[in-house]
């Protein structure tokens, strides 16, 4: 059974709509990763659910009835509560996942314009086209607010890790390679025993596993190092099979990958432990690109290291 139609299966509101299924079926068939797929869905099914409550055809569409869904996606009540941080209430989604939830509403209706059943596009993109004195300016229907990432203090960190030090081996690793190659969750939780090169200190970011589809190779230091031999003693009483670096313990599901839910799972417990609420899996790589600035690095090289797009020069 082909992924697009799994899809549909989990989100019937995409069955109902017949250009929505052709849609999802192209950007399935262009490969892209599964997490960006079904993240792609859940905003276009909650767009076409909105429609088929207010009676709209969102083929025809207008920007005013698009507006009404944004509206929707900020009012609506949190199941986060408090721990949401809105725009100005407790309320609705953050900026970052309203501009989330719009980007496939946005590609569907390119896809429509393509297709030649539409002229225009009612979601736009807030861009500035250079040339125009007038006009030139698209403002899109969410304003994008850029928050700087939350950084612990050195005495936070510090006592972070003592809260560490009680952990077991794999989660202190994990948190060691999290901080000094800068990864992102799914980096981390996809590593393999064979991305790592125990000679020269390095592990290697496969393609595939990356935000930006760019590969590198990252360093870790000798301390690093040590945890990671110990670790994969332990890991040899579990499997000793090649494969996925990081297993599960528990007797359910003894051996198979850590999933992403359950490291971040971690994560939380150990942040609480800390009475840091705020610490969370990404910020070990806020921090160790922070501390690479702090350091005299040059922003390209951080980027590069980083696998991010390289900062402008101009």
């Amino acid at each position: 059974m082909g992924s697009a139609v799994v899809l549909e299966e989990r989100w019937p509101v995409l069955g109902r709509h017949e250009r929505a299924a052709e849609w999802l079926r192209v950007w399935t068939d262009l490969g892209r990763a599964p997490r960006t797929i079904d993240a792609y869905v859940r905003g276009l099914a909650e767009y076409l659910t909105v429609c088929e409550r207010d009676g709209l055809d969102p083929v025809a569409a207008n920007r005013l009835q698009v507006a009404a869904f944004v509206k929707d996606l900020s009012t609506r009540p949190s199941r986060r509560g408090s721990n949401v941080v809105a725009l100005d209430s407790r309320a609705g989604l953050a900026n970052a996942t309203l501009q989330q939830r719009l980007v496939p509403v946005r590609l569907f209706y390119d896809y429509l314009i393509e297709e030649g059943l539409r002229q225009s596009n009612p979601v736009g993109r807030g861009r500035y086209t250079p040339g125009r004195q007038f006009g030139g300016h698209q403002r899109g229907l969410v304003p994008r607010l850029t928050k700087l990432p939350w950084i612990p203090s050195e005495q936070q960190w510090l006592d972070l890790l003592d809260v560490v030090r009680e952990e077991p081996v794999r989660n202190r690793v994990m948190l060691a390679l999290a901080y000094d190659a800068a990864l992102r969750r799914e980096e981390l939780c996809s590593l393999r025993t064979d991305d790592l090169d125990p000679a020269h200190r390095t592990l290697r970011v496969r393609v595939e596993t990356t935000k930006t589809r760019r590969e590198r190779v990252v360093p870790y230091p000798a301390a690093t190092g040590v945890l990671l031999s110990g670790y994969l003693t332990h890991r040899a009483k579990i499997s000793r099979a090649r494969g996925p670096l990081f297993l599960s313990e528990p007797r359910r599901n003894h051996g198979q990958p850590l999933t992403l839910w359950t490291w971040s799972k971690v994560v939380r417990r150990v942040a609480l432990a800390a009475d840091l609420p705020r610490f969370s899996t990404h910020t070990t790589r806020h921090l160790c690109l922070t501390d690479l600035a702090r350091m005299g690095w040059e922003l390209h090289v951080i980027a590069t290291f980083a696998g991010t797009a390289a900062p402008s020069r101009r």
